[in-house]
């Protein structure tokens, strides 16, 4: 463990803490963009801080620096404990931590190829492989894409006497293809919308194959531009896996985090309709609907193995059999509504912001409703769709509206003709107590949302979310614009 990191234990419980952590980190990253065979964009480069948090007569103070002289560490140290003597004054009640073992171990996430070792020529030929495919379909306007790795170093340690050290490297790549006609655009993106994200090396690219995919997505492009437009009205809608990824992302992630539902974030981007007296009583979904919160998850890109607050990562069920069951949680949102532990869900941007709840990887388990083909089969009629193209959702994460990049009307149980600019829309335990079939395990995937907002000042967060294509009866579609 830095020594650094140690002596801000010191110099805060000196100045009379009763609880301090402190987290250096130290973050290398690469993105790269490509816009038709150019190269748009290369970006790289490193940063280093540290974190300090002080609880003082139960108020919480924070301070950070990139200077790590030793004289700036001191400084950082003192100010994140004048901060908490201040707030202690205000505090309507003091804050308390729930309990957690004290950890001194090392942990590093899964990977086989460090992308950093890769030449940035064999990852850019890549993407520009991908774009000659897509350019040359005809009717296509622009090829785009993009890889991004991150490789994180952080030393944790409390006052508790938990010292922690994780090693995380996360990689990303995607590519789109748009076509144009006189009166519109359509595109089509795959992995998917922002493309793919992984706690995993640069064996994701190799996996994900960009190439081989993008002469599938060049011609879907061109041929959205004369498709028929979706229908309006109800009927049953089967969600592809991606799509129903960011449905619990925006629908079941965000109303579950703890401080959203008990009005302590609101400011930014609403509060919840999650709230603690329904714990334990609302129907949330269908039985079918099985929504877990898991921080252990191989190679998911929420995954870790300690928590900003030294939480070891754990996996904590928010909808079990359709009944709402628990919450994203921090030690001290636990603390209050009674909980034994916290769900260990307190992240931070970087060495620089003070950690908040953040969902880890929020997924709907696999079902036993068969594969993809044999769920159509299963559907008289409906609409598939897949890969997001926009969404929007109330304050209170409550109502809401998606519209997908395409879809394919269901007749019969066969997929028909190709449908453009499809939407669906609902209220959020109406649409899922309609659930009533998930595939199975052979259609499950772990999707990386690169950038999910939260906080003032703004924070993203590196967020996951598993799920297998599912079924909804009776769901309002329409067209996403006319």
């Amino acid at each position: 463990m830095d020594e650094r990191v140690l002596r801000v234990l010191d110099i805060a419980q000196n100045l009379g803490a009763d609880y301090a952590d402190a987290r250096l980190i130290t973050k290398e990253f690469e993105e790269i963009e490509t816009k038709g065979l150019e190269v748009s964009a290369i970006n790289r480069g490193r940063s280093e801080g540290i974190g300090i948090r002080v609880l003082v007569k139960g108020g919480w103070g924070f301070a950070s620096t990139s200077d790590l002289s030793r004289d700036s560490i001191e400084m950082a140290a003192r100010r994140a404990t004048a901060v908490a003597m201040a707030s202690s004054g205000i505090m309507k009640k003091p804050i308390k931590l729930a309990p957690e073992p004290v950890y001194n171990c090392f942990w590093e996430s899964p990977y086989k190829i460090d992308p950093f070792k890769v030449n940035l020529e064999d990852k850019i030929s890549v993407l520009t492989e991908s774009a000659k495919t897509i350019l040359a379909v005809k009717g296509v306007s622009l090829a785009m894409g993009h890889m991004a790795f991150v490789k994180e170093m952080k030393e944790f340690a409390s006052t508790e006497g938990s010292r922690i050290t994780q090693l995380l490297i996360r990689s990303g790549c995607g590519i789109e293809a748009n076509a144009t006609s006189d009166s519109e655009r359509q595109r089509r993106s795959y992995p998917k919308h922002v493309g793919q994200y992984e706690l995993a090396g640069y064996e994701m690219v190799q996996k994900w194959d960009l190439p081989a995919n993008a002469q599938r997505i060049a011609e879907e492009a061109v041929a959205l531009l004369d498709a028929p437009q979706c229908p309006q009205g109800h009927t049953d809608v089967i969600l592809g896996s991606s799509q129903l990824g960011l449905q619990i992302h925006e629908s079941c992630g965000h109303p579950s985090e703890l401080d959203r539902a008990l009005g302590q974030e609101i400011n930014f981007a609403g509060a919840s309709f999650l709230t603690p007296e329904k714990l334990g009583k609302l129907q949330y979904g269908s039985h079918k609907v099985n929504l877990v919160a898991d921080a252990t998850a191989p190679g998911a890109l929420g995954s870790f193995g300690y928590d900003d607050e030294g939480v070891q990562a754990q996996k904590v069920y928010l909808v079990k059999n359709g009944l709402f069951t628990g919450y994203l949680s921090s030690r001290d949102t636990a603390n209050i509504i009674g909980l034994e532990r916290s769900g260990g869900c307190m992240r931070a941007n970087s060495w620089g912001y003070a950690p908040i709840i953040r969902m880890t990887n929020i997924s709907v388990e696999p079902g036993n409703d068969g594969n993809l083909e044999s769920l159509i089969a299963d559907t008289k009629d409906g609409i598939y769709m897949e890969t997001n193209k926009s969404w929007s959702i109330d304050s209170m994460r409550y109502n809401f509206q998606f519209s997908t990049e395409i879809g394919w009307e269901i007749k019969d149980g066969k997929r028909g003709r190709m449908l453009k600019n499809p939407s669906y829309s609902g209220i959020t335990p109406e649409f899922w107590n309609s659930c009533d079939a998930v595939c199975d395990a052979s259609e499950f995937v772990y999707w990386g949302e690169p950038n999910c907002g939260k906080g003032q000042p703004m924070q993203l967060m590196w967020t996951g979310h598993g799920a297998s294509p599912a079924r909804f009866k009776n769901v309002q579609v329409g067209i996403a614009r006319k």
